[in-house]
């Protein structure tokens, strides 16, 4: 059976908001694969095969789009991207850009997620691809920045909008000399190269205080909100001891 007429399994989307902790606002949303059920997202992507993922992922950037603008998203919308999708797919960010026409979305609003965990093997290359998009007002992201191969390759290539920290980093980092050392000094680079930088998976006061005292003011994480199931969850905004 050819690849493009394999089944999909079925699947929808959870919400986690991206916070401004000093403004106190929602920013952005982050679209999160899940079943018909809430299924996790590891039950779906299971299901499709390696060789199709590719394919499997730019219907669900699209899928997404018409979810949120059916709930009302009015500010940021997060997706993710494989990197060799662009090198895979020619359609891989038009279809996104079509979709995102099509539900009155502005491009602006869109930022592509791409992950360090699947190499990239000519940065340089990629940052031209990316380029290209971000000349239309994308904006884009390395996710899980600090726990894959090519972080600081592309940011010598080029300058995303947003890192987000990785969760490793992050977890218990109020009490983890060598990971402030290490977020210290991402949070330099970046600053230098303005780049914003989100903390992902914040789960304790402790790991946002420490955080928020060296200047970032970018969350996600339990600690504000859980994913909403098909659906913008309310947020909490913890006080500062």
């Amino acid at each position: 059976m050819e690849l493009h007429n394999m089944p999909d399994p079925s699947f929808t989307f959870a919400f986690q908001p991206i916070v401004d902790t000093m403004a106190r606002e929602v920013v952005s949303y982050e679209a999160l694969i899940r079943g018909l059920g809430n299924q996790p997202a590891y039950r779906i992507l299971e299901q499709v095969p390696a060789e199709r993922m590719h394919m499997f992922e730019e219907k669900a950037r699209i899928e997404a789009i018409d979810l949120a603008t059916r709930l009302g998203i009015c500010c940021d919308l997060n997706l993710n991207l494989l990197p060799r999708s662009l090198d895979t797919s020619p359609t891989a960010i038009l279809s996104t850009i079509e979709a995102a026409h099509r539900n009155h979305l502005p491009i602006t609003r869109i930022v592509i997620e791409v992950t360090e965990g699947e190499v990239i093997v000519d940065t340089a290359h990629f940052a031209e691809l990316i380029n290209e998009y971000r000349a239309l007002g994308m904006k884009f992201a390395i996710d899980d920045f600090g726990a894959g191969y090519s972080g600081l390759n592309l940011l010598v290539n080029f300058q995303p909008d947003q890192i987000k920290l990785d969760m490793f980093l992050v977890r218990g980092i109020d009490g983890h000399g060598p990971r402030q050392a290490i977020v210290r000094a991402i949070d330099q680079v970046c600053f230098d190269l303005g780049i914003d930088v989100i903390a992902e998976g914040v789960e304790t006061i402790a790991e946002y205080e420490w955080l928020a005292d060296q200047g970032v003011r970018l969350f996600q994480g339990y600690l504000f909100a859980k994913p909403g199931f098909e659906s913008f969850p309310l947020i909490h905004y913890p006080e500062r001891s």
